[in-house]
């Protein structure tokens, strides 16, 4: 088993013993693997982001909520396939790209022998041309509509003229390989659209916005017509 697989495959054993910590000797039982390498895996997955944790004293271990992680998800090859190759597909401006990339790690991990091969072979033949991004300012952007947080921007728009704004965000737009985010603008005092690669420098606030639809944000815009993604329309509840 290499280390993406048993990243994963760690994570499920925590969440199929939670609430009941496991120890790190049973851990490296489990995988045969030594102790050592078990505490690095561990220091990886909280590096990371995944919500495990030592529980000190006797009884004690390492656990994981299984709130914070989804369970098995039981896709088909073509399905597999198709999400390992759109996730490859990411650029290094794409929001959430560092979560789409480990996405993919997971879901050919997840995977064995032909399967598995049939994802990473689609997956090599998808390239892409790099595109400007700052990780620093795609993060702030992510982080803000994840917390629905105010940001402070400086903006130079496409004829050149440089602003600072301070935003709510509402969403994200992408049209013709372009990524925009979409946020009432208090300096305007209108909905604007903020194009991700024009973003000279974004900062949060500290402070939480005002939930803004949207469609409205987008009315009387050249986005007017926007609609959602096939593939994510599904995923929202009716209004």
């Amino acid at each position: 088993m290499n280390r993406t697989a048993r990243l994963y495959a760690l994570v499920e054993e925590l969440r199929a013993a939670a609430p009941r910590p496991l120890t790190v000797a049973a851990l490296a039982t489990r995988f045969e693997v030594s102790t050592r390498t078990v505490q690095r895996d561990l220091q990886t997955l909280m590096e990371t982001g995944v919500p495990v944790r030592s529980i000190p004293g006797r009884g004690g271990g390492w656990s994981t909520d299984p709130e914070m992680t989804l369970p098995p998800i039981h896709l088909t090859t073509d399905e597999a396939s198709a999400l390992t190759a759109a996730l490859a597909a990411a650029g290094a401006s794409t929001p959430f790209v560092s979560a789409a990339r480990t996405a993919a790690q997971k879901i050919v991990a997840s995977m064995a022998g032909p399967a598995s091969a049939a994802a990473q072979e689609l997956a090599a033949r998808i390239v892409t041309l790099p595109t400007h991004g700052d990780s620093a300012i795609r993060t702030a952007v992510e982080q803000a509509l994840t917390h629905n947080m105010v940001l402070r921007l400086s903006y130079t728009d496409a004829a050149g003229h440089e602003s600072n704004r301070v935003v709510e965000p509402a969403g994200l737009l992408t049209a013709d390989g372009r990524w925009y985010l979409i946020a009432w603008c208090r300096t305007r005092r209108a909905g604007r659209g903020f194009r991700l690669d024009r973003i000279a420098a974004a900062a949060p606030t500290g402070e939480q916005g005002q939930p803004h639809n949207l469609t409205e944000l987008l009315l009387g815009s050249a986005a007017a017509g926007a609609v959602q993604p096939a593939a994510l329309a599904s995923l929202t509840p009716p209004s």
